[in-house]
């Protein structure tokens, strides 16, 4: 089985994911700390989301086909 794994930080603020998420932009730009810039779906972080936003340190598990098998707080 194929998997790669990225790692990234991400900070952002409450009312900026709220933009993400209700559709102004669907998809946040993160660069891993591997190197690659990744395009996510916001919904994929809507259950990271607190009152002062999504922020943290991820790790990121896709497939072969390039879609999400996992997404972590680390």
């Amino acid at each position: 089985m194929f998997a790669m794994i990225f790692h990234f930080s991400l900070s952002i603020d409450y009312q900026t994911f709220l933009h993400h998420y209700h559709g102004q932009a669907r998809q946040i730009l993160v660069w891993s700390e591997e190197g690659k810039r990744l395009s996510l779906p916001a919904a994929r972080f809507r259950t990271f989301l607190l009152h002062n936003g999504v922020n943290g340190r991820f790790r990121l598990e896709i497939n072969a086909q390039n879609s999400i098998v996992s997404l972590q707080r680390c």
